[in-house]
């Protein structure tokens, strides 16, 4: 059976409680369906929280990776700590991506309940849905490296998918990690935003939140997508509601926003610290207006 946090706290040794990138069960029976992996929630006294993002007075995973190094490999797979590079697309990645977004949409979003609700998670090697229950049980489907995985309760089935190369589809799911890690710490840095939840939408593929101001006209989507009609290659962006900008912070292709391209991400000395100036600095200009 997979879940995550529980996993997590038995990495730490049953000494804290921890946070996540992905869903784990219990399912949530009422809206909005899903969990919050990385929501602080209630703390035990006496015990500190373990999170991939910066919540005061708590630990990160990045800290317990440095003084736990044995750890860093296990917080680098996760993308909660440590974090590994982005590297370049294998030449299958395109083809992969097509055919996953197919299974994302015809698939894996349509099996979760209830019925109307279609947003998915990143999970570790690609996507997936929040846990659900059916028929009393925490059910969750999602592809993993390449792999079809249906789990219900404790047992899950795995199914290879055609026309799938599991490096093109690690690569992704690294992505939607690497993607998910650094949207996540804007959302909880800018907490009073009233930012959404992190998800990744099966339509265009593309893992996002919404965070800011509608009545100031400074709210946006902020996301990345693995790549569409116009983009050859994965993209960071910001796409603001309805705020007017322009300027060379805002240089997107085929929407009015701005992007950083998988090029320029990957030949970033600090990635992870290129793509959270980038986020932020567009959220900054919007807070602005």
């Amino acid at each position: 059976m997979t879940d995550p946090r529980g996993e997590a706290e038995d990495k730490l040794g049953g000494d804290y409680e921890a946070r996540v990138l992905e869903p784990s069960p219990p399912a949530v029976t009422e809206p909005p369906f899903a969990d919050d992996p990385v929501g602080p929630g209630e703390v035990p006294e006496g015990r500190r929280l373990v999170s991939p993002v910066s919540n005061r007075g708590h630990l990160t995973w990045n800290e317990i990776a440095e003084m736990e190094p044995d750890l860093a490999p296990w917080c680098a797979e996760r993308w909660l700590g440590a974090w590994k590079r982005l590297e370049p697309l294998p030449a299958s990645f395109a083809e992969t991506r097509e055919a996953l977004h197919k299974v994302a949409e015809a698939i894996v979003s349509p099996a979760r309940k209830p019925e109307n609700e279609i947003a998915l998670r990143y999970t570790r090697g690609g996507f997936g849905t929040p846990f659900f229950e059916d028929d009393g049980a925490d059910c969750q489907v999602r592809v993993e490296h390449g792999e079809l995985v249906r789990q219900r309760g404790r047992e899950e089935t795995r199914e290879p998918l055609p026309d799938v190369d599991i490096a093109a589809a690690s690569a992704l799911g690294d992505f939607y990690g690497f993607a998910c890690s650094a949207l996540e710490e804007l959302r909880a840095v800018e907490a009073d935003g009233d930012p959404s939840l992190v998800q990744l939408w099966p339509e265009h593929f593309d893992i996002a939140f919404e965070l800011g101001s509608e009545a100031r006209g400074q709210r946006a989507n902020f996301g990345a997508s693995p790549g569409d009609e116009d983009h050859e290659e994965p993209y960071l962006y910001v796409g603001p509601w309805t705020a007017k900008v322009s300027g060379e912070l805002w240089n997107a292709t085929g929407f009015k926003g701005a992007e950083l391209t998988y090029s320029e991400l990957i030949a970033a000395q600090d990635q992870r610290q290129a793509a959270l100036d980038f986020i932020a600095e567009r959220y900054r200009a919007l807070s602005d207006l």
